[in-house]
């Protein structure tokens, strides 16, 4: 991929996970808070750019098929930020995401329909099985949005992305506990945590972003 498409897209998705992160402080209207720009917008411009890019980079596969991945990568983002501002995951952002994954399933062309189907199936069995052992750690959208996540990473892989998500999960817990920012009981959001570990799945593994059929 060019370095001109490359820079493009990355500046495509700053201003993506800016905007995205706005909105969440407006929407949905009912856990809105209306908070001014501050050190997230930024932080979530830069990663959201700096994820894009590299995935840009990294894929090897069709134009089409890379413009899929993206385009899930966007609601991913638009998440991230209602989940970090309202502790929500709005189905209206939700279902398209399990939807284009659904439909994406026959046609991509770096994961075989039966390693989506499977790394779909077995992520949200796993996530299921973990929220009733940890009752109140996991929230029920948690287990919408793994779905599209093994659609796109198909398995094993969805599985990297879940064992990096707890790991990100539990280290960022410690110091904020440690930094004494949250306390035992403090619900922490784990969708932002399941979509960085998607991120570093897509980007560091050889198993995606490359054709296999």
């Amino acid at each position: 991929m060019s370095i001109a498409v490359i820079v493009a897209v990355g500046a495509l998705f700053a201003v993506l996970g800016a905007v995205a992160e706005r909105l969440a402080s407006v929407w949905p209207a009912h856990g809105a808070e209306h908070r001014p720009p501050g050190v997230r917008t930024g932080l979530l411009a830069a990663v959201s750019g700096a994820g894009a890019a590299a995935v840009t980079a990294r894929s090897t596969l069709p134009w089409w098929a890379l413009a899929v991945y993206l385009l899930l990568l966007g609601l991913l983002v638009v998440l991230v930020a209602t989940d970090l501002e309202q502790r929500r995951l709005p189905h209206l952002v939700l279902d398209p995401l399990i939807v284009i994954g659904a439909l994406f399933i026959p046609f991509n062309p770096a994961v075989t329909p039966l390693s989506a189907v499977v790394g779909g199936v077995a992520a949200v069995a796993f996530l299921g099985l973990l929220t009733l052992v940890v009752r109140g750690g996991l929230a029920r959208g948690d287990l919408y949005l793994v779905l599209p996540l093994g659609f796109m990473l198909g398995f094993p892989l969805v599985f990297t992305a879940l064992f990096a998500a707890a790991f990100l999960s539990a280290g960022v817990s410690i110091f904020l506990l440690a930094r004494r920012k949250v306390g035992m009981k403090t619900y922490i959001p784990f969708g932002p945590f399941l979509v960085a570990g998607t991120m570093i799945a897509l980007i560091l593994d050889d198993r995606v972003l490359s054709a296999v059929r």
